[in-house]
């Protein structure tokens, strides 16, 4: 078996937000036409104008993946910064009504809100999309079946989307919530065969009811572009080094499932009733709370699971030379998810001066300063 590339690609949606009010605000066509100029594929409008996707070059290790993820970041804050605007890496606003944003004005976009109606116009969320290179057709749906069991793992290091319309909705990750409104979404199912995924997906094409694969949601997916495995299931990270970590993590995990595979090993693939139930418990407690460890029948700290993680991927990170991302797990663990950090702004801010509208601006302002605190 020829081993995969383990190629990375990381796709990040921005929000950009006004400089003085902190508040959503839609991107200029000149923003837009300025950052092509500069990035060309790379960035994009997303589905509402108060949005902006940029995406990685295909790279072969974390430490490209950083220079070109940075390089990104920086541009679109240099730019956006000429038009009296920020980007923030944050999966929902803490305050901004869905109510009052826009759709670009796109065929895709139009037919989109068109499809999914009221769904589409709630969908004031972005998320990070992290593409493992897995040339071979069927190796990708094998350990797309093995790697559903990670996804809530990751996702609870990454969760940051508290706040919805300025309330605390008291999970970790409420922009899964509006997500998981959508059709076709959530974990994927267990399929025996790329052409078995080919046959599902011809199905729903030929009924006219989507017309291509993009228009599959799951958490993990065989991306319809490129010969990769798509995660799809994080939050944004504001922080371009919790992102990294979050990419080499899930870079990691493909090669350990590889390896096992060449040892006629595999990970044991659990019902979705039980991995769902892990899901549900890191969208809404992130790391606070535990996971459930179905071995051994019981909550486990996500400390204790966070080591056996590194642990059990220490051998492949070193060969995919991503060894310090992978242990700065830990640091999330330590300073808190994206939810974790946001609350205790808010909580601090509260603390001082008892206003809440004040303590939502600095939550804003934190997010800020964490955009560009690795730039």
């Amino acid at each position: 078996m020829t081993e995969p590339s383990f190629t990375l690609g990381i796709e990040e949606e921005f929000l950009l937000i006004d400089r003085d009010s902190f508040d959503l605000a839609e991107a200029p066509d000149a923003l837009m036409e300025e950052c092509t100029k500069v990035l060309g594929k790379q960035v994009a409008p997303e589905f509402l104008r108060c949005q902006i996707e940029v995406g990685t070059q295909v790279c072969r290790n974390i430490g490209e993946a950083r220079d070109d993820l940075r390089r990104l970041r920086t541009t679109v804050a240099e730019t956006a910064g000429r038009y009296g605007l920020t980007p923030i890496a944050v999966s929902c606003h803490p305050t901004a009504s869905w109510k009052d944003q826009h759709h670009t004005d796109k065929d895709r976009y139009n037919a989109l809100e068109s499809d999914l109606a009221g769904v589409a116009r709630r969908m004031l969320i972005s998320g990070c999309h992290v593409h493992v290179g897995i040339e071979d057709d069927e190796a990708r749906i094998d350990l797309m079946n093995q790697a559903g069991y990670f996804l809530p793992h990751l996702l609870a290091m990454s969760c940051s989307s508290p706040f919805w319309q300025g309330e605390d909705t008291g999970l970790s990750s409420y922009r899964l919530t509006v997500f998981d409104n959508l059709p076709r979404t959530g974990l994927p199912p267990r399929l025996e065969s790329f052409s078995s995924y080919e046959r599902a997906v011809e199905s729903i094409v030929k009924t006219g009811a989507i017309e291509d694969a993009t228009k599959i949601w799951w958490d993990l997916r065989p991306s319809h572009r490129f010969p990769t495995l798509e995660s799809r299931i994080c939050d944004m990270c504001p922080r371009l080094e919790h992102a990294l970590t979050i990419a080499a993590l899930t870079q990691s995990l493909m090669r350990m499932l590889w390896r096992l595979k060449l040892m006629n090993q595999r990970w044991r693939i659990y019902d979705h009733f039980l991995v769902g139930e892990n899901r549900w418990r890191a969208q809404r407690y992130g790391m606070g709370e535990g996971l459930m460890d179905f071995g051994r029948r019981e909550l486990v700290p996500f400390a204790d699971l966070l080591e056996e993680l590194i642990a059990m991927v220490a051998e492949d990170a070193d060969v995919l030379e991503c060894r310090a991302e992978v242990d700065a797990a830990r640091n999330i663990l330590a300073g808190g998810n994206g939810a974790d950090r946001q609350r205790r702004v808010r909580q601090a801010e509260l603390e001082r001066n008892d206003d809440e509208g004040e303590a939502m601006r600095a939550v804003l302002a934190s997010l800020v300063e964490e955009f560009h605190a690795d730039l």
